[in-house]
């Protein structure tokens, strides 16, 4: 099947996977129809505001809709927010957010072009900076777009209502953040905008400002945002739930592993092309016994490292996983953590903690109370258990279910 031949029905349907919610489906199939009938290509725009140099699976939800639209022979404008990320996107934030300069802006927003073509094809993207219209509105120009929007509109917004109801501070120029991006869709007047569930507020903000204008407006489609690896909150480093699309293959492996059976079939829908059909038949095999869990989850992650790597370290990650985890191995490449013979004794669990394969004391406390520390192939979980330091010895400790460490004492 020809992607870039389907029918305006047939690209709304395939467009449709995995989408939270259009503003507004009808307005998008006539938008679809006059590109069909004129062979002119829809507009459809992404901002990135780099307050992050990395970019990991849950931002690669909001990227593989983009790359549908390139499949169907649409254009997509990868927006690097260099001028809107010096406000700071004040969206789900309970305070206000940290200002960035602009030297971090610019560095982050380096690596966000590297990687956004793990995902995108790099002939069909447009690759632009909003500092090269929001910098040139000048003092007058901002004033007239303030007036576009009043206060009234800008406190339905639900973390400036909340705030706002608590007392607690709104600065100005963060009133100034959906403004901006919404002009953004002005100047490039955009078809479509994507965004996650989020960003719902800001992406209404760019169709009411177009009307303003007197644009088409635009339609927006929000995507669901990924829960992480622990299956209850959003995918973010902050909360070592990520998987990063730098991440080797191994991590990749071991990470996509960690995840529920639940969660397995949410990662399918949002982090691969796997129609929704094809997913319905993976659930229903695995439900009736005839696909083992762990086959289904294994091809998942061999999908995503494809996508970030290839098929050859897709095989590898799968091989070295069943070797250590399966069969009981030790991974080559096994981190190594020296102590000096002669050191004081500590309990295995602070060891744990200070070589960071623990976040803390406690959380290796509980590691080891939950039977999932190992020495040397024995689960250890008396919290007294020491390491001899006082001779030469290594010692290979497993803590949870991919962390190994190899102790040497000498």
């Amino acid at each position: 099947m020809k992607l870039d031949k389907l029918t305006p029905q047939e690209q709304l349907e395939y467009l449709k996977k995995g989408t939270e919610q259009i503003e507004k489906e009808d307005e998008l199939l006539k938008k679809l129809e006059r590109s069909y009938k004129t062979g002119k290509p829809l507009k459809v725009k992404v901002g990135f505001d780099p307050s992050a140099p990395d970019i990991h699976l849950g931002h690669t939800v909001v990227l593989r809709k983009m790359k549908h639209y390139q499949d169907l022979g649409h254009t997509v404008v990868f927006l690097i927010g260099d001028f809107t990320g010096l406000i700071g996107d004040p969206s789900g934030k309970k305070a206000t957010r940290p200002q960035l300069n602009k030297e971090q802006v610019l560095e982050n927003a380096e690596t966000y072009k590297q990687q956004c073509f793990k995902i995108l094809d790099p002939e069909k993207t447009v690759i632009d900076f909003n500092s090269r219209w929001l910098n040139e509105l000048g003092s007058e120009g901002w004033i007239r777009l303030a007036a576009k929007y009043t206060v009234a509109q800008m406190m339905t917004r639900d973390d400036f209502r909340n705030r706002w109801e608590k007392q607690l501070p709104i600065s100005i120029h963060e009133l100034l953040y959906p403004l901006a991006q919404g002009y953004d869709s002005v100047f490039l007047e955009a078809d479509v905008e994507l965004g996650g569930t989020d960003q719902t507020f800001n992406l209404l903000v760019g169709r009411d400002l177009m009307r303003e204008y007197n644009l088409e407006p635009q339609v927006i489609m929000t995507l669901p945002l990924l829960e992480g690896t622990d299956g209850v909150d959003k995918m973010s480093k902050s909360l070592n739930n990520y998987i990063a699309i730098e991440d080797t293959p191994k991590e990749i492996f071991g990470k996509v592993m960690s995840i529920s059976d639940e969660m397995m079939y949410r990662y399918y829908e949002l982090c691969t092309d796997t129609q929704m059909d094809e997913i319905t038949a993976i659930k229903k095999a695995v439900a009736s016994g005839e696909l083992h869990p762990m086959a289904a989850k294994t091809n998942l992650a061999k999908l995503i490292i494809k996508d970030f790597h290839n098929t050859a370290a897709a095989d590898t990650a799968e091989e070295e996983f069943r070797a250590v985890f399966s069969d009981g191995g030790v991974p080559d490449d096994i981190e190594e953590f020296r102590i000096k013979i002669g050191t004081e004794a500590e309990p295995l669990f602070k060891l744990i903690a200070r070589s960071s394969a623990a976040k803390s004391n406690s959380d290796a406390r509980r590691l080891m109370q939950a039977s999932a520390v190992s020495v040397d192939d024995e689960k250890v979980s008396d919290l007294g258990f020491e390491i001899d330091y006082s001779a030469p010895g290594e010692y290979i400790v497993k803590v949870g279910k991919r962390r190994f460490i190899k102790y040497i004492v000498g």
